[in-house]
């Protein structure tokens, strides 16, 4: 499942976190040219810029920077074309670096509202509670996943800790906090080839990409990566807002 693009208009403080996803995804599709949907591994990069706190800005920088030494390459030969945003990693991570230079000393930017469009506190309900359900329905490690079934019901509720519209980045940081306590549970009740299997798959995956990252960033990516494929093997949802129906 992929992010709403409802949020695409929702500005947040520094990573601009309701229109982190769909930001970059249009950037890459636009720089490269024709419609790719995003892979689990692309999705599972761009959690780890978002995470790490890269800026937007740094992300659809690098982006350009990687595609315009692309294109610059191209037109002295042939070249395959790019298929994956890990390509731009690198160029992201030196574009996150520059602002990072150049901002030194400035002051913060001043939080803006979150009353927009799109994560109404219905909205945001509805979403905590469709979760909380696919939790109760849960095969699997069954304690922990009731246990955070209560908890998003709680912060669902009009009076809920963290649920408060205005406090969208409260509640989005607390829903962080429950999916790892959840995939830690999951990694723990799960069979021990399925887990080794989702390692290899994550393996080959990044093969691809290994010269254009770090042993830090990969070793993110490969988490991100085997998180999300182990949810979706036993269909448990996302909690994060990101993944909120565009229903």
């Amino acid at each position: 499942m992929r992010p709403s693009r409802e949020a695409k208009r929702i500005r947040a403080p520094a990573v601009n976190y309701f229109n982190y996803f769909t930001e970059i995804e249009e950037r890459f599709q636009q720089r490269r040219g024709s419609l790719l949907l995003l892979s689990t591994l692309d999705w599972a990069l761009i959690e780890t810029w978002r995470d790490a706190g890269i800026p937007l800005e740094a992300a659809l920088r690098g982006i350009d920077s990687a595609f315009d030494k692309y294109e610059a390459r191209q037109k002295r030969g042939r070249m395959r074309r790019v298929n994956g945003l890990a390509w731009c990693a690198q160029a992201v991570m030196e574009a996150a670096e520059e602002l990072r230079e150049a901002s030194a000393g400035t002051a913060p930017a001043s939080a803006t509202a979150n009353s927009e469009s799109g994560f109404e506190q219905e909205r945001v309900a509805a979403h905590l509670e469709a979760c909380a359900a696919a939790l109760d329905a849960a095969a699997i490690a069954p304690e922990a996943c009731k246990a955070t079934a209560v908890r998003l019901r709680e912060l669902a509720a009009p009076s809920g800790e963290g649920a408060q519209p205005n406090d969208l980045e409260s509640l989005e940081r607390t829903l962080t906090v429950l999916e790892e306590k959840l995939f830690a549970a999951l990694t723990a009740a799960a069979p021990e080839d399925l887990l080794v299997e989702l390692k290899e798959h994550a393996a080959r995956e990044l093969a691809p990409y290994r010269s254009r990252m770090g042993v830090v960033q990969l070793r993110q990516v490969e988490h991100q990566f085997v998180q999300k494929q182990l949810l979706a093997h036993y269909n448990l949802p996302r909690l994060s807002l990101f993944y909120m129906s565009q229903q």
